[in-house]
């Protein structure tokens, strides 16, 4: 192939993002939202949000009302910001409000009022509702739902009605579902008037975590962070073999932590990187798979991972930064098998990288751009010296402001500030609203003990076996990712699978961010890829193809996850130095040898025989046993040095 590609111009770029926006508004419901014709709606909605994000802001200094005014003040503005911005249906107008979805958002804000002025009643009724409670309770379920509907999908929505009808019929049920059975307005008032159900872990992670990271990720956005991640990763691996492909797994792994959508990732580098992967000679389907894999990858990434990470720590009770440090060398893991991948296929096809000349040189993106790595730096160092994570997104959004003045070119005005409020505001309404469909789902298992019975069956289908109890877990993730978004995919998934793996004596955090992987990686599965399915929109490739191309290129985030339950010291949680070394090399190794049998290259192509050894090789070496890792090892030196002296006879490229 020409070594001598260049990158895309201009015209190239405006025409590649204005179709990404489309892709974007396709599969990302989220992005669908209102453009009003009308600028006192405009304003309207500015000034909501903004206030919004100064509320929580704020709070994190003076918290100004008790636990269930604040999380009820939260849900009731996120949906009433979701009904003036999101149609009800397609069809629907996308310029002006219609009166339904006016009073809608009115009725909303009325759902939190309710709190507020009758909260000491509430409280003295000791859970004792009244026929007022009740019907506002019932209100409130119904509004979170058909919200979540709009920015969500209906699989949320149904999975939640589901199981508020298992709460009613629990008395008609057979063998060991079945329960004494709850009315409707003892089901709503639970989820209304306690810490539970709409109100419960995940809407308070989402009020206070969630939505200031978000803020800080629309700063980080603003300021300029996108185009210096962008031309670091060209400056680094532009000219390397098969470069763009490394530049879009390096862009789309950071910008992905940090945005913690995979379809936003997709489209926001994907516009750029994917036509810059076919000029070199990648297929469609493979350059839009590694965008995918490497965008949804991000939700493991550190430091900010996305919004699940918050959840899994208030679950956990433990401190932000322990999930981060124990999700870092399965992250690094990852990428490495993502890496190995594009590196071999560019080797095998002989693909060539960028002109060196038309690259930007690193010390000139450094000087103009570098100082917007101090946020990030900073978030770091504040949050390992044990500063809350919520007193570190405020200080480090306000740090940005300050740092990103040092040059023009990322420097914000008072207009781009309030711009970046309400982004942020405008990106956190689908979790939020999420986080509260899901406290539905959550609060009946509360309520009728069904957790404890799907982890008993969980058990009952692992036979006693740990690997095939994990099998099932991981199963039980994908199937559930592939209709509902990730946090909520998480949280269900964790109250069924985790307290079946703790009865292995796995470490809570292990089982933990076992079921997250697999609930962020149902983003690539088919037959609902949705990050696979956009990354496909801009590469002009089949989806479903891309959804498959994309699963083989993500094996290292299928097989890393069985790896540190059995070998935990990849956590370093509670790990010395050498168990952490020795299960890194190892996983690095299986990693390689599994990439290079889904590639079919190493040194030289290799034939189906040497495929399913390095296959073998590779999945021994997931086990602990000496005697496992010995014979993967033996089995991977033993390929690699036949393909290495294939190579040097002149058999390359030969089958």
């Amino acid at each position: 192939m020409d070594a001598q590609v260049k990158l895309p111009d201009a015209e190239e770029i405006k025409i590649n993002e204005d179709k990404a926006q489309a892709i974007l508004q396709e599969y990302d419901k989220e992005s669908g939202y209102r453009v009003f014709h009308q600028k006192w709606l405009r304003i309207l909605v500015s000034v909501v949000a903004v206030a919004f994000a100064l509320y929580h802001m704020y709070a994190v200094y003076a918290v100004p009302f008790v636990t269930l005014q604040h999380r009820s003040l939260h849900v009731a503005v996120v949906l009433c910001l979701i009904f003036l911005l999101y149609p009800g249906w397609k069809k629907a107008s996308r310029k002006s409000l219609s009166l339904l979805d006016g009073a809608l958002a009115i009725v909303a804000l009325g759902t939190a009022g309710y709190i507020f002025v009758y909260y000491m009643e509430i409280v003295n009724r000791g859970g004792i509702p009244s026929t007022l409670d009740v019907v506002f309770a019932a209100i409130t379920c119904i509004l979170v739902l058909e919200a979540s509907r709009r920015v969500a999908g209906w699989e949320l929505t149904a999975m939640a009605l589901i199981f508020v009808i298992y709460a009613y019929i629990g008395p008609y049920l057979p063998g060991d579902f079945g329960h004494r059975g709850y009315t409707i307005s003892d089901i709503v008032n639970y989820m209304y008037v306690t810490t539970e159900g709409i109100f419960g872990d995940a809407t308070a992670v989402s009020a206070s975590f969630i939505i200031l990271f978000i803020i800080f990720g629309a700063f980080l956005s603003k300021s300029g962070m996108g185009t210096l991640f962008n031309d670091l990763s060209l400056s680094l691996a532009g000219n390397s073999k098969g470069g763009p492909a490394k530049v879009g797994v390096i862009a789309s792994a950071v910008h992905g932590s940090i945005n913690g959508s995979a379809v936003a990732s997709v489209v926001t580098t994907g516009s750029f990187t994917i036509p810059m992967m076919k000029r070199v000679g990648y297929k469609p389907e493979f350059a839009a798979g590694v965008e995918a894999t490497a965008a949804v990858g991000g939700q493991i990434l550190p430091p900010i991972m996305g919004a699940a990470a918050f959840i899994m720590a208030e679950t956990l009770g433990v401190p932000y930064i322990s999930i981060a440090i124990a999700a870092l060398i399965p992250a690094i893991m990852y990428y490495f098998g993502l890496l190995v991948q594009v590196h071999l296929r560019a080797d095998r096809d002989n693909l060539q990288g960028l002109s060196k000349s038309e690259l930007p040189k690193i010390h000139d993106v450094l000087r103009e751009r570098g100082h917007l790595l101090l946020p990030l730096i900073l978030l770091v160092v504040l949050l390992m010296m044990g500063y809350s994570p919520t007193l570190v997104a405020v200080f480090t959004i306000i740090a940005t402001i300050v740092i990103a003045a040092f040059r023009k070119s990322s420097r914000m005005n008072f207009r781009d500030i309030l711009q970046a409020l309400e982004s942020g505001v405008r990106d956190s309404l689908g979790v939020a609203v999420a986080c509260a469909a899901v406290g539905i789902t959550v609060g009946v298992f509360s309520l009728t003990g069904l957790g404890l019975k799907l982890a008993n069956i969980i058990l009952m289908m692992g036979s006693g076996s740990l690997f095939m109890t994990l099998l099932f877990t991981m199963i039980a993730s994908i199937i559930l990712g592939l209709g509902l978004p990730s946090i909520p995919c998480y949280i269900i998934t964790a109250t069924m699978a985790a307290p079946a793996l703790a009865t292995y004596g796995i470490d809570p955090l292990a089982a933990h961010l076992f079921v997250f992987y697999f609930g962020a990686i149902a983003n690539l599965t088919p037959p609902i890829a949705l990050a696979a399915f956009a990354g496909a929109g801009i590469a002009g490739s089949d989806p479903q193809r891309t959804g498959w191309v994309s699963c083989k290129l993500a094996l290292a985030g299928f097989i890393v996850p069985f790896i540190f339950i059995y070998k935990p010291a990849m956590l370093i949680h509670d790990a010395n130095v050498v168990d952490i070394i020795i299960a890194t090399g190892t996983t690095a190794l299986a990693v390689m040898a599994l990439a290079a049998a889904t590639e079919g290259f190493l040194f030289a192509r290799i034939n189906w025989l040497l495929r399913l050894l390095l296959i073998a090789g590779g999945l021994l070496l997931i086990f602990p046993e000496w005697l496992a890792m010995g014979a993967g090892l033996a089995l991977m030196a033993g390929v690699g040095i036949f393909q290495y002296l294939k190579k040097r006879n002149g058999y390359a490229v030969q089958a």
